[in-house]
């Protein structure tokens, strides 16, 4: 293949470095507290990377506190605030991840219709917030490390691998103004393609990584889990769980005001991710306000 030829795999495989965003943060030649000096010998690097049971990825240690303040900042000429609406849940069904499309800036409306549910294989997408052009880089960082990942061992990283790789590529960056919320939402297959079953795993930029059945990320997400603790449960069919994410995005919406505009409905099961059509909120305000007027309308005339 193309890619495995400009990675020189076939020729030495173990050359392979990842993670190149975070080499200009570092000084190779001096060690980080605390970490043994092993860790930075070549000698120790080629003996992991025979092993066959060894770590997958070397990847760069977390910058000294002097990088740190060699790293250069950049003020913004003023503060922006962040918001967004994001949800991801699991039931007997699958995996349910659901977002609005409305991108913010402040009191802006930067852009109504923009992917915050970004696949990274056939099996895995992650729902974003945060800052948008974060999101987009980490996404795309952590897509090109899976299927490098992917060519040099033959199967796809877990899950789970997938979110503690992702964590430990944004630990460098932590305290910075990175600002960058992910939740992985996919489905696990074991060894020899057995069944493991649905994930959801929340991972921030700040060092969390959480696992769990239900998750709501952004400025909406108080409004979201209204909805969704009162109408989450194992039994949902799978039309169910649709309409229970797809209220809980117009909710969410219709409160706060940073998000809007549109929703996104991805469904993940063991065959893999399948996208619903996009649905505009307005039309669902309108079709409630309708609704809510009827229902009124038919109250009045019971009480005359």
């Amino acid at each position: 293949m193309a890619l495995e030829d400009f990675c020189s795999f076939r020729n030495n495989p173990h050359l392979w470095t990842p993670a190149s965003l975070l080499l200009p943060l570092q000084n190779p030649a001096s060690s980080t507290p605390g970490i043994p000096e092993h860790h930075h010998s070549g000698r120790r690097r080629s003996e992991l990377s025979n092993r066959d049971d060894g770590p997958p990825l070397r990847l760069t240690l977390p910058p000294t506190s002097a990088a740190r303040r060699l790293m250069p900042t950049v003020r913004r000429p003023f503060p922006l605030t962040h918001g967004t609406t994001t949800l991801g849940f699991v039931f007997q069904g699958g995996v349910i991840a659901a977002a609005d499309t409305r991108a913010s800036a402040g009191g802006l409306v930067a852009c109504p219709e923009v992917h915050k549910i970004i696949p990274v294989h056939s099996h895995l997408v992650v729902t974003s917030s945060g800052s948008g052009a974060d999101c987009v880089l980490w996404a795309r960082a952590l897509e090109r490390e899976i299927r490098l990942y992917r060519l040099r061992h033959g199967r796809v990283l877990s899950v789970r691998g997938t979110a503690k790789l992702l964590a430990f590529m944004l630990h460098p960056f932590k305290g910075t103004d990175v600002c960058v919320a992910l939740t992985l939402c996919g489905w696990d297959q074991g060894p020899n393609g057995a069944r493991e079953g649905p994930k959801v795993i929340y991972v921030c930029s700040d060092g969390a990584r959480l696992q769990g059945e239900l998750f709501s990320v952004g400025s909406g997400s108080p409004y979201a889990y209204g909805i969704l603790d009162g109408g989450l449960r194992w039994t949902l069919s799978r039309e169910e769980a649709f309409s229970l994410a797809r209220e809980a995005v117009f909710r969410a919406t219709h409160r706060d005001a940073y998000s809007g505009n549109n929703v996104d409905l991805v469904y993940i099961t063991e065959k893999g991710w399948s996208r619903r059509e996009r649905e505009d909120l307005k039309e669902e305000y309108y079709r409630r306000k309708e609704e809510i007027g009827k229902i009124v309308e038919e109250r009045c005339r019971k009480t005359d």
